[in-house]
């Protein structure tokens, strides 16, 4: 008995999930090129350990607006499924004005308060300097990243994931470039160093914005979606962005504060310990970037099934798609099993830290098996309309079984880093349960239109 064939749907589904697959692993390579540049620097465990902590402060403050990518995806995906074509493009304007105004509140606040974020989460006071300093250049780009959340989300929606391929590869490819020049020092620029990557991502992400304007003006999609013929804000589309976007957002905020959490509890065991957990964050990107392509490909499948009225079809691609992503997994957890010290040495050369680091990345690995069901069925939920089930899911795993676990097991019982990463495979386990029984018995597939 086969337990896996290879079919036609799966052909499709990797049509549209490799692209994204692409576009995020090159976001994938741009972090763990970063983390290498950063991690050959002096002292370079106070530098990991304040990377750590600011691009984790970063996520943390923009994944509650990046979720817009989110509301506009599912929307336009509903929209494209009924082959109304014209309200896409009302839809992108609409998600295009509201991330502008978004973008400009949060990049001001953050850049006026960068050091007091940074010590507020830091225990060492070199570590909050480095991370204060990251943060005030990352977050001037914040306005122009949340314009680029808007377009993924329309592209995504239609289907178009090559686009987010391509600006993947640009914008990274810039984002190295740009990094490397003021890092280390360039063309007669002193080298930077970690503030250095913060504004060489913000560059980058500059180029990125412009490079989907560049997209949208091409008559193959101004023709068919007429979006500045239709230059306007719409409260109602708006309103349908938000409803689908917040739980989202509340979602990826507790997420993230929760894995800062983590970071702070393996600063409370030691620095080494906080900069090993750094670069097994880093690694575990190989699993998780592939997995979030695996996603944005359920979302659309699944939103313009919805669309059409097909529910039955809907629920076939968010099962097949997940097999497809536990299957990947699987090889990357095999692998990190194996041989953690080789993933490991690609973001760093301190021999402490990759020593460190290696038994943690071997919990880690084990546990990222079972993350992709989770994961992968969360995105078909939220394009059904489910995102405030799957937010108290992930707040339930995260937050009352994640956090406390690892400082039970690292600090009070004293088992050190590996005691707090044994706490990562309870919290996946339950969240992919919790999710899977959804949405194989949940009634999430009699929807409301949005």
């Amino acid at each position: 008995m086969k337990l896996f064939s290879f079919t036609e749907d799966h052909k499709y589904i990797l049509k549209i999930a490799l692209p994204a697959i692409a576009g995020l692993s090159t976001q994938m390579v741009v972090s763990m090129v970063d983390t290498a540049m950063v991690g050959r620097l002096p002292d370079a465990k106070y530098y990991l350990a304040a990377m750590g902590i600011g691009v984790f402060a970063t996520w943390a403050v923009v994944s509650f607006f990046s979720s817009l990518a989110t509301g506009t995806h599912v929307v336009i995906a509903r929209r494209y499924g009924e082959k109304n074509y014209e309200g896409c493009g009302k839809v992108l304007n609409t998600s295009l004005a509201l991330s502008t105004m978004i973008g400009i509140v949060i990049s001001s606040l953050v850049v006026v308060f960068a050091d007091t974020i940074a010590n507020f989460l830091a225990v060492d006071d070199k570590v909050a300097f480095y991370a204060g300093e990251y943060l005030h250049y990352r977050f001037l780009g914040i306005p122009f990243f949340l314009m680029t959340v808007s377009y993924r989300g329309f592209y995504f929606g239609i289907g178009k994931t090559k686009i987010f391929m391509f600006s993947g590869i640009i914008a990274n490819f810039l984002n190295i470039i740009f990094n490397y020049i003021f890092i280390y020092g360039m063309f007669g620029i002193e080298g930077m160093g970690l503030a250095g990557a913060g504004l060489g991502s913000t560059l980058a992400t500059v180029c990125d914005a412009l490079f989907y304007f560049g997209v949208t003006i091409l008559p193959s999609y101004r023709k068919s979606y007429k979006y500045f013929k239709n230059l306007r804000f719409v409260p109602e589309i708006a309103k349908s962005i938000i409803q689908i976007s917040l739980p989202v957002s509340i979602q990826n905020v507790f997420i993230l504060i929760g894995f800062l959490s983590f970071i702070s509890i393996t600063g409370l065991i030691g620095t080494l310990e906080q900069a090993a957990s750094n670069v097994v964050f880093t690694a575990l990107l190989i699993s998780l970037m592939p997995c979030f392509g695996f996603g944005i490909a359920v979302q659309t499948l699944v939103g313009n099934n919805l669309g059409r009225g097909d529910t039955e079809r809907a629920r076939h691609y968010g099962f097949e798609t997940s097999k497809l992503a536990a299957l990947y997994t699987l090889i990357v957890g095999i692998v990190f099993l194996a041989a953690p010290r080789i993933v490991l040495i690609l973001t760093t050369n301190d021999g402490n830290v990759i020593e460190t680091a290696a038994p943690a990345l071997r919990i880690a690995g084990f546990g990222q098996i079972f993350y992709s069901f989770g994961v992968v069925l969360a995105n078909g939920l939220q394009a059904a309309g489910k995102t405030f089930f799957v937010m108290v899911a992930e707040v339930i795993s995260n937050w009352l079984v994640f956090v406390p676990i690892a400082y039970l097991l690292g600090v009070v019982f004293k088992l050190g880093l590996i005691g707090a990463w044994l706490a990562l495979p309870f919290y996946v386990i339950l969240y992919a349960g919790i999710i899977y029984i959804k949405f194989k018995y949940g009634n999430w597939q009699t929807y409301k239109k949005v």
